[in-house]
This record gives C-alpha cells, structure tokens and sequence, in this order.
C-alpha cells in the first residue's frame, strides 16, 4: 500500500471520511520519543519499570540496548498522531476503542515515530455520527518493521 505524505487533511462531513475507505494511507509526520516523555508515561500510569525509566541499567541489562518506551505510550500516541494529520471539521469526536493491537518491535527511546492510518470502514452512529474504523501502522524512523499495528476506532459528530 503506498502511502499520502505528512500533510493535514481535512474532512468535514461523513461522506468526505468516507472517501478514504480503501484510498492510500494518510501518514503523519514524525514523532521523537524522548527519556522526558517515557517518564511523564511512567508517572501518569504508575508503570516504573527500569527498562523504561533507569537508561544505565537498560542500557547494561536489557537486550534492546537502552531504555524502551512502555507499549501503551506507543498506542496512546495514535489519537494525537491522528490529529496532526487530520483536521476534523467536527461538533465532537471521541475514542471509541481498539479491535486488536500488537506490539511488533521495541521502540528505543529517543526514536523517531510516525502512523500510517487507512480507513477500513465508515458507518453511521446514532445522535448522527459516523464511526470509523481505522487501520493503523505505527513505524520507527530507519526500520522496516512496524513498532505497532492497531484497529482503531473513532466517533465523528460533525
């Protein structure tokens, strides 16, 4: 599947969204996860595990070679990439959930990351939203390997 560049799309109605049902995947720009960020992770979801936060012990003990960042950071940087590459022109949308999601590779802190999001599905809500269905690929800068794969799910109230 080819991909559409980092660039901000907008969409401001449901039948615009669902142009994108099987279209080329939109790609967001780049993210670094920095050792500040893993922290603020750690501290917000009480996971303080030394692979993520104590650098010198995984950079001496881990077989990554330094400190990853938690899965969950990862996935939890799915809406925001997603805003970043999509404008919605909306009243309100929301997380609905997740359908499956997979952590494929470590993601070393200080790597670069970006999301590949291809729309799968479009389907209307009640209070007239649309929810979508989006398949996500989240890569590291210089790898070739996805970091995470996820089915992701939005509601759109325009």
């Amino acid at each position: 599947m080819t991909a559409i560049s980092a660039q901000v799309a907008s969409f401001g109605d449901a039948t615009a969204l669902r142009t994108l049902i099987g279209a080329e995947a939109l790609v967001s720009e780049w993210l670094t996860v920095d050792q500040e960020k893993v922290n603020r992770f750690a501290e917000a979801t009480d996971d303080h595990q030394w692979i993520h936060v104590d650098p010198e012990r995984a950079r001496r003990e881990s077989p990554f070679g330094g400190a990853i960042a938690h899965g969950f950071l990862t996935l939890s940087l799915i809406p925001g990439l997603l805003a970043r590459t999509i404008a919605f022109k909306q009243r309100m949308g929301v997380n609905y959930g997740l359908n499956r999601v997979r952590f494929m590779s470590p993601v070393l802190v200080g790597s670069s990351l970006r999301a590949k999001f291809a729309v799968e599905s479009v389907t209307d809500v009640d209070s007239g939203g649309v929810q979508v269905v989006w398949n996500v690929t989240v890569e590291r800068q210089g790898s070739e390997r996805p970091v995470c794969v996820a089915e992701f799910i939005t509601r759109h109230y325009f």
